[in-house]
């Protein structure tokens, strides 16, 4: 009742008003100030201090004088001036020293910090009753005094404690209003407290004067002033970190990267990315992150790659990498994660991994996959007595690539590596090593038990392929050579290589598919080998000459002309027969160099003859596809000094066969240079009568087989009338090889063959030194 009384009856209510007013303007900016001081930087921290110690001293302050003014004690009032002063500097210092402990980062701080803002309010009213100074006697309770001092104590705790907490009646509007309920019932129960009893008139105000009341408004408009100001700072730095947000929010968004950002243990930011990653709809902010990354507390490390594993919402597990940054410039440090998903990189590289052990094309295994499996199977560790290697070579597949395109190939290619995969058994492997060459590998106990594995590649391989939508089919064959691991060979190089050997013996087989090493083809290839080492060196060595063969007309027996031969015989005297090197030159490319050598030694040769005979030189399919030929042939003319009209070139059927466009684009070269060409063993070839169509050839050459077999064959005698009328009919003068005999001769005089040329004729020699006699000398 004396609260209320004291109230009521002894205040004068606007005035009282007017410190309400004053206190929850001020309260509320005061909590907003301290939150404000909880998140300042080091830097800043003593600066909001000291103004929110302003501000909220001197709403303490404002409000106890404005109240006390309102006071109407019925006698005359002062106030004594050092001691009202000084009460405002408790109330600066204290409320400063109060928001600087309750923004500590320690438990309980908070509580403590408004309890000591309770002191200092309760310290500042009492100071400022002391400077209170009426006309009459003062008598004060001391049960008033402790109830006052406990509500401000107690409230201004909980106040600075609900400012800070979380939950229910916690926040900013519930920690204003228990500071005003501090500071008024501190107040008002202090001013319950104290009993005014008049004495005589004396000086001073009594009541709430008109200047008392203006003087009161005078301290509510300085109050509001600091107030005020402190409000507009704070609101220009809520406005600054504001756009500092935004700003931090488009640099989030901006980055493809998730991006979080934890302060006190909880997100506080995130972007786009981030909640793509953990999933659409998930709560993110005000979680900690470890909610999605169970490890990030102990694994990252700032500027430090770490790869972890975050689990989405829907339970989903990524692979991430997280990178941090904490930002120490405010008193709450903040930690910026970078969450890079890491599954494009990962499937990247699982593929970048797969396309370096695997073929591209079939999805086999490839060389560097086929070698490892092979080391590890043929290793000192492999559990196997006997490894079976087969080298597969694919029959016919180039003609599928020549007649239906490269597309076509590698879709045969595709089809039938599915196929071998698919017959493959546990413990066996395949693998592509390019073009259509494969190897197989599997444990064996006897040799025998590779045949297995070959029929069920040979079913996989000879199946038909459709090759699009029209219902082509194509079906190609094999050709394999198994080498047996360790019966053939110990080391992998010689493995594979007697592996090759097998299936090129298989692969020049018309009877067999498949082939087993064995020892005396490695001799062949030893012999071989040795062979082109010997032809290389041969020109150098002078091994190497060209020998002449005389051509005659059938008729008149007159020379036409000669055939150049090469011949090698080597230092020793043995002579090598050009059915066996010529076939190594052309595989090892060394026919390029040796048909050059004899195109200009014999072109030299017949130049230096006193009679113009014409001379026929051989042409290889590895010349014939050289695209320099044309201006080779005709820089040999010019440097020897021979007449095109007396160069007579021969090539085979079969060299017209592989590329028939370019070959005749080059023999048009030839003949406009002005020599002629011939076919050569005419008969023997795949599309005799196609080919004289597509090139006018100045002359037929028809195979000694015709001839050799004359006698014994009266078919061989039809096919000789028949060229003969062909060559007639298409003004085509035919020459015959391999005349060895008088009958052979006749025969041909008979059916009104052209030339010939043989045995019978010369055999083929050197010129003899005078060259004038030559045609006699070789006659003979």
């Amino acid at each position: 009742m004396r609260f209320l009384t004291c109230l009521t009856e002894e205040h004068d209510l606007a005035l009282v008003g007017l410190a309400a007013w004053f206190c929850l303007v001020g309260s509320m900016i005061t909590i907003r100030l301290l939150d404000r001081i909880r998140h300042a930087g080091p830097g800043s921290r003593i600066a909001w201090v000291f103004l929110g110690g302003a501000a909220t001293g001197a709403t303490i302050w404002c409000t106890h004088f404005i109240a006390m003014i309102a006071y109407q004690p019925g006698v005359e009032v002062a106030y004594e001036p050092r001691l009202t002063g000084l009460s405002l500097l408790v109330a600066i210092f204290g409320s400063a020293a109060a928001l600087h402990l309750a923004t500590r980062r320690w438990r309980g701080s908070a509580a403590l910090g408004g309890a000591l803002f309770g002191l200092a309010v309760s310290a500042m009213h009492y100071l400022g009753m002391q400077a209170f100074v009426a006309h009459g006697m003062v008598r004060w309770s001391q049960g008033y005094v402790a109830a006052s001092v406990l509500f401000a104590v107690a409230l201004g705790a909980l106040a600075f404690d609900r400012a800070q907490g979380r939950g229910r009646f916690a926040g900013q509007w519930w920690a204003t209003g228990l500071m005003v309920a501090s500071i008024v019932l501190l107040h008002f129960t202090g001013m319950a407290a104290m009993v005014v009893t008049p004495f005589a008139p004396g000086i001073g105000q009594v009541g709430s004067s008109t200047a008392t009341i203006v003087m009161a408004i005078a301290v509510a408009g300085v109050g509001t002033l600091v107030v005020g100001t402190g409000l507009a700072t704070y609101i220009l730095d809520a406005q600054a970190r504001s756009d500092t947000r935004r700003r931090l929010r488009e640099l989030l968004e901006s980055n493809v990267d998730g991006m979080a950002i934890v302060q006190g243990g909880a997100i506080t930011a995130t972007n786009a990315a981030f909640a793509a990653l953990v999933g659409d709809g998930a709560p993110i902010v005000g979680q900690p992150l470890s909610r999605w990354i169970a490890d990030i507390a102990t694994a990252a490390r700032p500027d430090r790659l770490t790869q972890l594993t975050l689990t989405a919402l829907d339970g989903s597990e990524i692979p991430v990498e997280v990178t941090m940054r904490i930002d120490p410039r405010s008193s709450c440090p903040q930690t910026i994660y970078s969450i890079r998903d890491l599954r494009a990189r990962i499937a990247q590289e699982r593929r970048i991994a797969h396309l370096a052990r695997n073929d591209s094309l079939t999805g086999l295994p490839n060389r560097t996959s086929f070698l490892e499996w092979l080391s590890r199977q043929t290793g000192p560790d492999s559990p196997h007595r006997a490894v079976a290697l087969l080298s597969i070579d694919l029959d016919r597949f180039k003609e599928i690539n020549d007649i239906h395109g490269h597309a076509a190939g590698d879709r045969v290619l595709t089809r039938i590596g599915e196929r071998m995969k698919a017959a493959l058994l546990p413990g066996e492997f395949i693998a592509r090593l390019g073009g259509d060459e494969f190897v197989a590998v599997m444990p064996v106990a006897e040799p025998d038990d590779a045949l297995q594995l070959i029929d069920r590649l040979r079913d996989a391989i000879g199946a038909p392929v459709t090759l699009d939508a029209s219902g082509i089919e194509v079906a190609c064959g094999m050709s394999v050579g198994v080498a047996l691991w360790p019966r053939d060979a110990t080391e992998l190089s010689a493995l594979i290589n007697n592996a090759d050997l097998a299936m090129y013996r298989a692969k020049a087989s018309i009877a067999v598919d498949a082939c087993f090493y064995e020892e005396e083809m490695d001799k062949t290839v030893r012999i071989r080998r040795q062979m082109v080492q010997e032809l290389r060196t041969a020109i150098d060595r002078g091994e190497l000459a060209v020998h002449w063969q005389v051509q005659e007309a059938v008729g008149t027996r007159a020379i036409t002309g000669y055939e150049a031969l090469l011949r090698w015989t080597r230092a020793d005297g043995s002579s090598v027969s050009p059915a066996h090197f010529i076939p190594l030159a052309e595989q090892s490319g060394l026919i390029l160099p040796i048909g050059e050598w004899v195109l200009r030694t014999a072109c030299a040769a017949a130049a230096s003859w006193a009679e113009p005979y014409r001379i026929a030189v051989n042409l290889s399919p590895v010349q014939l596809g050289h695209v320099d030929l044309p201006r080779l042939v005709q820089q040999v003319l010019l440097d020897t000094g021979l007449s095109p009209a007396r160069l007579e070139l021969e090539i085979t059927e079969t060299a017209m066969i592989t590329d028939p466009v370019r070959t005749i684009h080059i023999l048009r070269q030839l003949k406009a240079i002005g020599v002629s060409v011939a076919m050569d063993d005419f008969g023997t070839g795949y599309s005799s009568l196609s080919t004289l169509r597509s090139f006018p050839f100045d002359k037929i050459k028809l195979d000694r087989s015709f001839m050799a077999e004359l006698n014994g064959a009266p078919q061989s005698a039809a096919i000789i009338r028949a060229v003969l009328t062909l060559g007639e009919s298409l003004h085509i003068p035919v020459l015959a090889e391999g005349v060895e005999t008088p009958e052979q001769l006749a025969f041909l005089r008979e059916q009104g063959c052209d030339e010939a040329q043989g045995y019978l004729l010369g055999r083929p020699g050197p010129l003899p030194v005078r060259v004038e006699d030559a045609p006699e000398r070789l006659a003979g």
